[in-house]
């Protein structure tokens, strides 16, 4: 049987077993991906797969079954049923009914046009490109093109009908340099429209290994920051889960109850903008049309992330940014980004004085406490004297609180960079941060 009567026939026995609700998810992608190693092909996958996951409430449960095959819709009502009835408590989450979505225009691509054959011959290129940026590459240890597409179609028996095409692409490549006894490596990417730029980010990658040689620590002590904008990005992305309401309604985000109260620097604004031109999407996956909103307005918290349970329990709004995972549905970012200042890294450095320019953050699964808020981050940069770079710096600790961080934003650049874009999206222009705790040996 076809999608639309797998769902009909699913919908049909669900509401005759007593379901007060049920709800479909169609997703059906393809997938490609290419590594080059040493001029020659060393990993090839091409993917095609459709995935439909059913939802149903009952008795003010929910319970959540997937397939990947569309046949036999009865068995995954019933095992959803059978999820729904293991359940030990109420689990109300409402279903979203039709709603009217924002036209959005998908982002160019440059590779989604390209036959498999050229892809190859583009990630050759590219690890090519690496080679010739500098003698010291001596080889490069990961190189990849990757391009996704696929669509979303979300149906339930509240007559919620949406549809949402999902594509991105993108180049990767890590080099390899080594000078005397020293060996660093440096990586880059490039997304969608900038997919061709096969020099730009082979110099990338190997001009972050090249800052790198001669790096040492520092002495431990508190030191004015100024975070690269990559640096900024990562950290944001660690923290985010603190913005949710699903995490601060279960007691595990110090912003819980914060709402209108100052949380940061009176220059810092952040933004959740599923609209944002680089990563758009009309709805989340509830089915709720995208909005772009303000999370902090210069230093203060205006709203929590909310999906349809949590702003229900809080008597709000959804602010569109219901996710879909293993577990269920839950709370998702989707381009969540810090508002850009003005000027230029070189301007930030001038800024700062003499302090430490951090480039690359390490252990940001195990360095990071979501609930308390703290980090405790290896990473390197540079040290800067006077506005300049001095030297590179490496083998050094950063520690702090996040809050602390946002708090003590001084300035903020104008170079706005974004994460790669899949599924939520993060972004962040350069900071200058008040002194931070930073441990090292001289």
């Amino acid at each position: 049987m076809d999608a639309k009567q797998f769902r009909e026939a699913a919908f049909r026995y669900a509401q005759k077993a007593g379901c007060q609700g049920a709800e479909l998810v169609e997703s059906r992608s393809k997938d490609f991906s290419v590594g080059v190693l040493k001029g020659e092909v060393d990993t090839y996958t091409v993917c095609r797969t459709l995935s439909l996951s059913l939802r149903v409430q009952l008795d003010g449960k929910n319970g959540y079954a997937t397939t990947e095959a569309a046949e036999n819709p009865e068995a995954l009502v019933d095992a959803a049923l059978d999820n729904a009835r293991a359940v030990g408590s109420e689990d109300i989450h409402p279903m979203a009914g039709p709603a009217q979505y924002p036209a959005v225009t998908a982002p160019a691509d440059a590779l989604m046009g390209m036959g498999e054959v050229e892809k190859i011959d583009l990630c050759k290129a590219l690890e090519a490109a690496t080679l010739a940026q500098d003698p010291r590459v001596k080889r490069v240890s990961t190189c990849r093109v990757v391009t996704a597409e696929g669509e979303v179609h979300l149906h339930n028996t509240l007559g919620l009908e949406a549809h949402r095409e999902e594509r991105i692409s993108c180049i990767l490549v890590n080099g390899i340099l080594e000078d005397g006894a020293e060996v660093h490596d440096g990586g880059a990417f490039r997304a969608r429209g900038e997919s061709l730029d096969l020099t730009g980010c082979a110099r990338e990658a190997v001009e972050e290994a090249a800052m790198q040689f001669g790096g040492k620590p520092v002495a431990p002590g508190r030191y004015p920051i100024l975070l690269r904008n990559d640096a900024a990005y990562s950290l944001l992305s660690a923290f985010s889960g603190m913005f949710s309401a699903d995490a601060a309604q279960k007691g595990l985000s110090l912003l819980a109850g914060r709402e209108g109260s100052t949380i940061a620097s009176p220059l810092l604004t952040i933004w959740d903008d599923p609209l944002y031109s680089l990563n758009p999407m009309a709805f989340d996956d509830e089915g709720v049309p995208a909005r772009r909103k303000k999370v902090v307005e210069e230093g203060r918290l205006l709203t929590l992330l909310h999906n349809l349970k949590t702003a229900r329990k809080a008597g709000v709004s959804s602010t569109g940014n219901g996710g879909r995972g293993s577990g269920g549905i839950g709370v998702s970012p989707s381009n969540f980004y810090i508002q850009p200042g003005e000027g230029s890294l070189d301007s930030l450095m001038e800024k700062l004085g003499t302090g430490l320019l951090i480039t690359e953050l390490s252990g940001l699964h195990a360095g990071v406490n979501a609930l308390s808020g703290e980090f405790s981050l290896l990473c390197k940069g540079q040290l800067v004297e006077g506005g300049k770079i001095a030297r590179p710096v490496a083998y050094i600790t950063l520690g702090g609180s996040f809050l602390e961080l946002l708090q003590g934003v001084q300035y903020i650049g104008g170079d706005l960079r974004f994460s790669l874009p899949s599924g939520s999206c993060f972004g962040s222009p350069s900071l200058c941060l008040a002194p931070l705790a930073v441990s090292g040996q001289g």
